[in-house]
């Protein structure tokens, strides 16, 4: 009796555990889906994070880069911008120099009109000291004066260069009027007409002598006669002036004799 119901039990145990074992296996299905679910879900969620979290910091990169460009491109901007204000004072200082520059043509236009007038002048000029004053180095004076008078209708010589010439021309002429000079030449005589080599002398333009090559005769220009005519009066000293024009005396005052014409010349 007692085994009888030892075998029941069993068989109860035996069946109560065929009945409720799908329903706990199906529990146990169910609850490892919904954690690898939920672990799916995590991972997914983390993978989105991860994806969000990658795109902000490339934009944060982007906005980094973006405002360093930025930067850099204000401070181009920034340079352009000075450098365009520079450029702009060079166009207005050109524009100046440029209204200067019309300016000063229109003046050298206005000078070139009275400038030429003034050159032929001038030559007259010097063609009216060479020819009513004393003939020192008259050969050498002419000469210069054919040149300009030349030179004058010559194309290819400036006005510039035609005036400094000519300026050159009465400068020398300035310096016959201020030294003591000797130079050997020929005089014609007017008492024989003879034509002879002498040394002459003058003194700026106040004095002119000449002395025969043996130092024994002295004559003197006068400038009314316009011929040379014969000295025989302060000799000692025209030998002095001479001596004192070759350096070989130190200068010291001495006495020529001097003639003036009414009329030396009328240079303008």
């Amino acid at each position: 009796m007692l085994l009888n119901k030892s075998y029941s039990l069993v068989l109860v145990a035996a069946l109560s555990s065929a009945t409720f074992s799908p329903f706990v296996f199906a529990q146990a299905n169910d609850s490892a889906q919904a954690i690898d679910h939920a672990q799916a879900l995590t991972q997914k969620m983390n993978n989105t994070a991860a994806s969000s979290q990658y795109k902000i910091d490339n934009s944060a990169d982007r906005t980094l880069s973006m405002q360093a460009e930025i930067e850099r491109l204000q401070e181009e901007v920034d340079n352009l911008a000075v450098y365009r204000d520079h450029l702009a004072k060079l166009v207005n200082n050109q524009n100046q120099e440029l209204n200067s520059l019309d300016e000063q043509l229109q003046g050298i236009k206005t000078t070139r009109q009275g400038i030429v007038p003034l050159m032929y002048k001038m030559l007259t000029g010097l063609d009216d000291i060479i020819n009513t004053g004393k003939p020192i180095k008259k050969e050498q004076r002419l000469a210069r004066l054919a040149k300009l008078n030349t030179m004058m209708g010559q194309a290819d010589v400036s006005d510039a260069e035609k005036y400094r010439r000519i300026l050159e021309a009465y400068q020398i002429e300035i310096d016959y009027g201020t030294k003591l000079g000797v130079y050997q030449s020929k005089i014609t005589l007017a008492s024989s007409n003879n034509t002879i080599t002498v040394d002459l002398l003058h003194l700026g333009r106040i004095a002119f002598v000449a002395r025969s090559l043996d130092s024994q005769n002295y004559w003197q220009w006068h400038d009314e006669r316009k011929v040379w005519v014969t000295v025989s009066e302060q000799t000692n000293d025209i030998d002095k002036a001479f001596k004192m024009a070759n350096k070989q005396i130190a200068p010291s005052l001495i006495s020529l004799p001097v003639t003036t014409a009414q009329r030396v010349g009328n240079a303008q």
